[in-house]
């Protein structure tokens, strides 16, 4: 299979490449360094809206991962622009590149976020839940909407909404982690917030199993062991053998990372659950938060 992957260099992209390569496949990186002379990449900016039409030649599918980080900094006006730049200008891009070419790509997995949702408390979310309110649940709408374009040209789509990505280097832990090691960390808030998660390793393979299957339309990529945030600090305390008893309160991370950005990534509550993925048969190498921390702290 000939595969094009928009956002290579990030972390799942990087892992993705890896295993696309690794199991014989043939990739093509989107990059946005026009001097990159590796033979498998092709040039794109989705700022200024150029792309290498060329990559899509004989391409079979294609994932799309790109996106700026987005609790990199504070959602001021601006940011929020380019967050939305990066997804949803970035994917119609994308789309009409791939619907431009004489044999369309036959399938799309589009990355988006179970930030759709929303904050929904206890409330139990599957694939065919409605998305919630707020900045980041307008955005995956939208990002959402953009990628489904791609069915008019006759292209599958399947949209992988993904949760919490537990990896040694991922963003969110790297955060975490030097606080927890010192025994100074602890649930935020009340804790009682669902974070979905998912380990990198099923991440792949679950995007890969979206690449080879037929299924089409929203897909939540997150373990069947959802666990609450005051649940996800203890396990990942235990892990460290560390305590975690020291609460975060509300506003210390309102103070550092603006109310909104605080407030809709780490005290927003998403039950999320991965029906589509079990009801097709995928089988999770981890599914339960403790083995997944586990495999990468110890």
């Amino acid at each position: 299979m000939r595969v094009v992957v928009a956002g290579a260099s990030g972390l799942i992209g990087t892992a993705l490449v890896g295993h696309l390569n690794s199991a014989g496949h043939q990739v093509v990186r989107l990059v946005r360094d026009p001097g990159s002379r590796a033979e498998d990449t092709r040039f794109w900016n989705p700022a200024t809206g150029d792309i290498d039409d060329s990559a899509f030649d004989g391409i079979d599918g294609v994932v799309n991962l790109a996106g700026a980080g987005i609790g990199d900094r504070r959602w001021s006006d601006r940011r929020k622009r380019e967050l939305r730049q990066s997804r949803v200008d970035a994917t119609k891009l994308l789309v009409e590149a791939m619907g431009a070419v004489a044999s369309p790509p036959a399938v799309l997995v589009a990355g988006t976020a179970v930030g759709l949702y929303g904050d929904r408390g206890d409330e139990v979310l599957d694939e065919q839940s409605g998305p919630g309110t707020g900045f980041l649940a307008t955005l995956a709408a939208d990002w959402e909407a953009a990628a489904a374009e791609a069915q008019n040209a006759g292209t599958r789509v399947a949209i992988a909404r993904t949760g919490l990505v537990v990896a040694e280097s991922a963003p969110f832990l790297t955060r975490m982690l030097p606080l927890f090691k010192l025994g100074l960390g602890g649930p935020l808030g009340n804790g009682r917030q669902w974070w979905p998660w998912i380990a990198l390793e099923d991440e792949v393979r679950a995007l890969v199993f979206l690449l080879e299957s037929d299924i089409s339309g929203p897909v939540n990529l997150c373990a069947p062991d959802p666990a609450t945030n005051r649940e996800f600090t203890r396990v990942l305390a235990s892990v460290l053998r560390r305590p975690a008893v020291v609460a975060v309160p509300r506003f210390g991370p309102r103070l550092l990372l603006g109310r909104e950005l605080a407030d809709g990534l780490l005290f927003s509550s998403t039950r999320a659950h991965p029906v589509a993925l079990t009801d097709a048969g995928f089988e999770f190498h981890h599914p339960e938060l403790r083995g997944a921390l586990e495999k990468i702290l110890r």
